[in-house]
């Protein structure tokens, strides 16, 4: 009864703010999203055989089931949700079955106004319910790839370390080998150069794994002719790790980059993408900003929060450009987007 007027309350405040009603589908096509999603959700779907042979799933998270439903035009762009997510975790003792309330902008016109549109409309539904010691965590996936793109190293390492930035241990392993200067051996590289050329073969519009066969002939053509050589490692790995501690109130980041900037002779307009994080100071609350925070979603591209109780997570969220496209857009499309954790209130 409680979660209910709860519910009731903070769904009160989405419609205020101008969000509908949508009901993604429950049941959707495994092939689907095994074929165009991320590892993350191809490890964790739920799937079961219909009648007629065809796999099919329980929708892993709401915010992938309502972009199915907008790519079918099921669904207005500025939405609300109330329902269930299903899907395998990791965590022992925790439950499949995933509560979420949340809000979407798909399409998103402007993308600092509907960062702080979304975040804000949390917020507020959150003090309503919570009242007091709310605190909020930020960061920015695009910052890191803005970085990772400006230093001074072969093309293959910098997809590398993006494309896996949301995998710390493995992206740890990876700074490990960038530092040391070793890299893949001969015997891998010329696989990847047969594998180049029997995907030109395919059809260049197939999607496989999120990506068409053209994108990833692309990728492997910028492998085949990167240099080989590189023995700056060490140094671009120092520089990655500390920007990855900045931590910092808001009110303090200019001056946090500003200062990282100047010491690695990196051209501090690499971090020109700010407006979504500097709107963050209208909302008055305690905010802090965290390099190496949102690492856990691999779709998320830009701005990332979460809003704490305590020690409790209530919500998270953030903008997403790239999801769409991967699940069959023919072309990125601005999104953004949050949900509230009604178990942790």
């Amino acid at each position: 009864m409680k979660s209910k007027k709860l519910s009731q309350i903070i769904i009160k405040n989405f419609k205020n703010n101008g969000f509908v009603l949508s009901e993604p589908d429950v049941i959707l096509d495994s092939d689907y999203i095994i074929e165009r999603s991320g590892e993350k959700f191809r490890s964790s779907i739920l799937t079961f055989e219909r009648e007629d042979g065809k796999t099919m799933c329980l929708r892993p998270d709401l915010t992938v089931a309502s972009c199915i439903g907008f790519l079918q035009k099921k669904i207005p762009s500025k939405i609300y949700y109330s329902g269930q997510a299903y899907r395998r975790s990791s965590i022992k003792g925790s439950t499949f079955i995933n509560d979420q309330l949340g809000i979407e902008i798909l399409g998103s016109k402007n993308q600092t106004q509907d960062d702080f549109k979304v975040i804000n409309t949390i917020l507020n539904s959150v003090k309503k319910i919570k009242g007091k010691k709310i605190q909020i965590k930020v960061g920015d996936i695009s910052l890191f790839k803005n970085l990772i793109n400006a230093l001074d190293m072969p093309e293959r390492w910098k997809l590398r370390l993006i494309r896996h930035f949301w995998r710390p241990r493995y992206f740890e392993e990876l700074l490990k080998r960038l530092e040391k200067n070793t890299d893949i051996d001969s015997v891998t590289f010329d696989a990847d150069k047969r594998r180049f050329y029997e995907m030109k073969k395919i059809d260049q519009d197939k999607i496989i794994a999120g990506r068409s066969v053209l994108e990833i002939l692309k990728r492997f053509d910028k492998k085949i002719k990167d240099p080989r050589s590189f023995s700056n490692g060490k140094k671009i790995v120092r520089i990655i790790k500390s920007f990855l501690k900045i931590n910092c109130k808001l009110s303090e980041l200019d001056r946090k980059l500003f200062e990282f900037a100047k010491k690695n002779n990196i051209k501090k307009n690499i971090f020109k993408n700010l407006k979504s994080i500097q709107n963050l100071k209208n909302i008055n609350q305690n905010v802090n900003f965290i390099a190496n925070f949102g690492r856990d979603i691999e779709y998320y591209t830009g701005i990332v929060f979460q809003v704490f109780s305590g020690k409790n997570e209530i919500a998270r969220g953030g903008r997403y450009d790239d999801l769409l496209k991967s699940l069959g857009a023919k072309k990125n499309i601005p999104a953004v987007g949050a949900a509230i954790n009604l178990k942790n209130i």
